[in-house]
């Protein structure tokens, strides 16, 4: 009765990863027996690394001798090499072909109806499921560029979404540049889509203003708010609308502080307390400083409240002066 193996020959496929460690070492053992083993002793071997060197071609099972044959690592490699040209060949002439595959379709999505108004006009959109539909198509065809000012808190389903669109957006070679307000980024799942879309390119700053919820995309389309509670957009392509909007961009963006050491860990982040303490110092009103946190008035004087208890301090004016004076001392 004759040994069968115990690992069945397969066609070595195109392949790109390389043996692992064990593959590698059951190899080199079997060099070391003079480059074949008898199939009858192959039970007692890692029966993976058996499997990964036949599937690459490093083995060949000899069924006559009932043994495996190691096969010249450079033959293997040529052929491999071969594959796997071949196969980024056909790849390239699909890649090229795609877009003559799709062409009806990328007609039709062009010739999707969209809100149009007047030229050089506001189009308006209601309600955030349009809003939100409207955007996505302009994510979607944008090439170059976004700029997106978004001031106080962004919900965590709304994050998600924007998490996923604007990875796709920068895999795409597009950039996109984000400012937004301390208060904005205390959230958790804030942090944790600055984290990665900083990741991915994205540049982030902090301005301590208040500022009004802007995207412009490609400088050819602008997207703002156009009632109190967001639930209606206007979507403007006027050129010189769009330049004083951008312009405004500019000018915050230059004035911003940069975001990147707080949102990747590499420093200390302020908290709100000591922004509203900040602020305060700088002689600001109560109001005046829970308009530019994006933070409400009630809010503020919790921290003040706070901030008091802290440095002993019995009126704003006094706190201010305080907090002042322990800036100066660092």
């Amino acid at each position: 009765m004759t040994a069968e193996p115990a690992v069945a020959p397969q066609h070595a496929g195109p392949v790109g990863e390389e043996p692992d460690e064990a593959a590698r070492q059951l190899y080199l053992a079997i060099i070391a027996e003079g480059g074949r083993i008898p199939c009858a002793t192959s039970t007692d071997i890692d029966q993976g690394a058996l499997r990964q060197l036949v599937d690459l071609g490093l083995l060949m099972v000899n069924r006559m001798d009932r043994c495996y044959t190691a096969v010249s690592p450079r033959s293997v490699s040529d052929r491999l090499g071969a594959e796997l040209r071949s196969e980024a060949t056909r790849l390239l002439v699909r890649a090229e072909s795609l877009p003559g595959a799709l062409d009806g379709l990328t007609r039709a999505y062009d010739a999707m109806p969209r809100p149009s108004g007047r030229a050089g006009g506001a189009v308006h959109v209601e309600g955030h499921v349009h809003i939100r539909q409207r955007i996505s198509q302009l994510v979607s065809d944008c090439r170059s560029e976004v700029l997106t000012a978004q001031p106080g808190h962004r919900p965590a389903d709304t994050l998600q979404v924007a998490l996923l669109q604007d990875v796709q957006l920068l895999q795409r070679g597009c950039s996109l540049r984000t400012i937004y307000q301390p208060v904005a980024l205390a959230d958790p799942p804030a942090l944790a889509y600055a984290e990665e879309v900083t990741r991915h390119g994205s540049l982030i700053r902090v301005l301590d203003e208040p500022f009004q919820r802007l995207i412009v995309f490609d400088r050819s389309v602008a997207v703002i708010s156009a009632s109190d509670d967001n639930g209606t957009a206007a979507f403007i392509s006027d050129p010189a609308t769009i330049a004083f909007l951008v312009g405004t961009f500019e000018r915050d963006w230059a004035r911003a502080d940069t975001a990147e050491a707080a949102v990747l860990g590499q420093g200390p982040a302020r908290t709100v307390p000591d922004r509203v303490g900040r602020l305060l110092a700088r002689g600001l009103t109560q109001r005046a400083v829970a308009t530019r946190l994006g933070l409400s008035e009630r809010t503020v004087a919790a921290h003040i409240a706070r901030l008091r208890d802290r440095y002993g301090a019995q009126t704003l004016f006094q706190l201010g002066w305080l907090m002042r004076g322990a800036r100066d001392d660092r």
